[in-house]
């Protein structure tokens, strides 16, 4: 955590008034500031059991976390100290101070069970403080524990044949420390020595019998024994005399007994030692910004009278960290091909390979930066922006030629439309491309407008159907957000630009060059007999000139045969008073004229038709590399999956093997079945990548 956040002192993160939860804002800033990854450790207990004296020990300091010197419970809610770990560099520790369970002052207990319930689901590792010996008193103030499953789910929705098992709780529960405070007993078992590990497996065997009396004791033990495989015990003696025990925050450590002090020492090595980053099915480490969507989630479950489910609150952070993970995929995207594009391109292939740069790139950072990307939906969100920018090329460039033609189209010129549906045969599917023009010259009101409605008539589009059909479920689901409309908008402009780049410097060049030769013409140097000869001559060596010029970018010849065919009316009127020509001569001028336009037309649809086979070689080489990307992601979660599943069977085989040796045949039973569809959902075939 950088210095400029680290917190003087602890401050409410889930507020607790009137029996009700709502969470700080200001705590909730905090947390969204740091990027470290975190390692929680929450505490519960009584009130007034010394908690909080142990959360500042934690966090390197006497006083934080309020102490109070009476029987009244001080803690209200759960606050929070985030301090840089002492242990782990780039690691911040989160400690999570509960208020006192039990509180007499409260009347309603409520809210204890949904403290407790919160503790576990916040934090990776998770400390019961109590008083004294573990006793049976201790296993019954800890009836939270068998209201768990009551409290949470683990799955969003589990298979209706069968409840969720306790394999569904331990890869999302935390570690357990038991610490038993003023504890008086010599630590011995059949007048050998034990360790306080030992101590507390002992104090969790279960009592045979089937009695109503027998289960309420066995209960809690089974609940903890299975929840919570990664157990551990701490003791610790009385610090100091009671008439003392209101002044430890003033107390030195030499004021304090010497074995208390080695005792908080030896837990506090541990904490640091052990305890774990905080993470999430999968491996997802939790930093700032995750632990405040998981607290939002959870809290607002419980006050809106549901039950905190932990694969909901992951899912409900993929889809916030998916959708930041797109717009860091574009951003990026539109940064390179910004800085590193320069307009007008002379060819489309030198923008396509600038875009596969840029795009491998991009889709490198949301692989990074995405998790549980459920149905490849933001992927393909990717995808489709992405694909998108590809087909503007293709719109842009029908758009063009279509432009070419309007005027002579909305004039009603059947040359010019003979000689445009003559070139446009050439692409595969005539038939597809006349019913564009047919709708255009029924649209002819509005053109821009046309072109678009005439386009979606292209199988180029109809391809694309189930994309944009997908786009529309998506964006019902997810709503909008998750790609600015702003940024789309500029990205389908991207192409755009580099088409009116061309055709601005291409417009400007042919100005240049050609403006002497129209005021020319209204000086009627080309009204003589001869004149026509001339024109031609001087046309073709400013089309030479202009074919010479650099960076004129791929508008080149749309530009130019589109103001040729603008003089067309001009260079008839020269050739028509050329009175040094014959009749014939004339005929075969204009049909030279003719023939000139047509391969010109013939020319600008192969050279779209180029474009498009590059735009689509594009799209299979952009596919190609998501599905690789994917597919290795998928693979290394996959892994992750297993290795976190396998860990839980081995816990589980261990419980097994002691309710076994213990002699409690059905509770060995029922784990058998449970370590048995955990298996067998190891061995199911997973989700391959697909992306349509």
């Amino acid at each position: 955590m950088d210095s400029e956040t680290q917190m003087p002192g602890p401050v409410c993160l889930i507020e607790n008034t009137e029996n009700e939860l709502t969470v700080n804002p200001k705590a909730l800033e905090i947390l969204s500031a740091i990027t470290q990854p975190l390692v929680v450790v929450a505490i519960v207990g009584l009130y007034r059991t010394g908690k909080s004296y142990l959360m500042n020990k934690l966090a390197g300091k006497k006083k934080g976390f309020s102490l109070g010197s009476t029987v009244q419970s001080h803690t209200k809610g759960i606050w929070m100290w985030c301090v840089p770990h002492p242990e782990k560099p780039d690691h911040t520790l989160v400690l999570l101070d509960t208020e006192g369970l039990g509180d007499v002052e409260k009347g309603d207990n409520q809210n204890d069970s949904w403290i407790f319930a919160l503790a576990v689901l916040l934090s990776s590792t998770f400390v019961y403080n109590s008083m004294g010996t573990i006793n049976q008193q201790a296993m019954d103030q800890l009836q939270y524990v068998t209201e768990l499953t009551n409290r949470i789910r683990a799955k969003s929705s589990p298979n209706a044949n069968e409840d969720e098992n306790s394999a569904d709780f331990v890869s999302f529960f935390p570690d357990f420390v038991w610490t038993l405070r003023d504890f008086t007993l010599q630590l011995e078992a059949d007048g050998q020595p034990i360790s306080a590990d030992e101590y507390l497996e002992n104090s969790l065997k279960l009592k045979q019998g089937t009695n109503q009396k027998d289960k309420n004791f066995n209960l809690p033990r089974l609940c903890i024994r299975k929840f919570f495989p990664q157990k551990k015990c701490f003791i610790f003696d009385r610090p100091t005399h009671r008439k003392k025990l209101g002044q430890l925050e003033t107390l030195n450590d030499n004021e304090l007994d010497p074995e208390f002090n080695q005792q908080t020492i030896t837990f506090c090595s541990y904490i640091f030692k052990n305890s774990k980053t905080k993470t999430l099915s999968g491996g997802i480490e939790v930093n700032g910004p995750r632990l405040k969507s998981l607290v939002l989630t959870y809290v607002k479950a419980i006050s809106s009278g549901g039950l905190p489910c932990m694969e909901n609150a992951v899912l409900a952070l993929a889809q916030i960290e998916n959708s930041a993970a797109v717009r860091k995929a574009i951003d990026h995207y539109d940064q390179q091909m910004g800085e590193k594009l320069q307009l007008p391109t002379d060819t489309l292939q030198e923008l396509l390979e600038l875009h596969k740069a840029s795009e491998k790139e991009a889709i490198e950072i949301f692989i990074k930066n995405s998790f549980k990307d459920v149905d490849h939906l933001h992927q393909k969100e990717l995808a489709f922006e992405k694909q998108k920018l590809i087909s503007k090329a293709v719109f842009v460039g029908l758009e063009n030629l279509v432009l070419t033609y309007g005027d002579a189209i909305i004039s009603g010129d059947l040359l010019c439309i003979e000689n445009a549906i003559r070139a446009l045969a050439q692409v595969e599917n005539v038939a597809t491309v006349q019913k564009a023009i047919v709708h255009y010259d029924k649209q002819m009101g509005s053109i821009i407008t046309s072109i678009k409605l005439a386009i979606s008539a292209l199988n180029f589009t109809s391809k694309k159907n189930g994309t944009s059909v997908e786009r529309q479920d998506q964006e019902e689901k997810y709503g909008p957000a998750k790609v600015p409309a702003q940024l789309e908008k500029k990205r389908d402009d991207f192409y755009k630009q580099n088409m009116k780049a061309s055709s601005d410097r291409c417009s400007a060049l042919l100005k240049d060059l050609f403006d002497p030769l129209e005021e020319d013409i209204k000086q009627g140097i080309y009204s003589k007999p001869g004149g026509y000869r001339l024109f031609i001559q001087k046309i073709n060596e400013l089309k030479k000139k202009y074919l010479q010029e650099p960076r004129k970018g791929i508008q080149a010849d749309e530009v130019l045969q589109t103001y040729l065919t603008s003089k067309e009316s001009v260079t008839d009127a020269i050739l028509q008073t050329d009175q040094s020509l014959t009749e014939k001569e004339k005929d075969i001028e204009v049909q030279r004229v003719k023939a000139e336009s047509a391969e010109a037309a013939a020319k600008m649809l192969e050279e779209m038709q180029i474009k498009n086979q590059q735009m689509m070689e594009q799209k299979e080489k952009s596919h190609e590399e998501h599905v690789k990307q994917l597919t290795e992601k998928m693979q290394a979660e996959r892994a992750q999956l297993m290795a976190e599943q396998e860990r839980t069977v081995a816990l589980k085989l261990q419980e097994q093997s002691r309710l076994l040796k213990e002699g409690f045949q059905n509770e060995s039973k029922q784990l058998h079945n449970e370590i048995q569809n955990l298996k067998r959902s190891m061995e199911r075939p997973r989700s391959t990548c697909i992306l349509s």
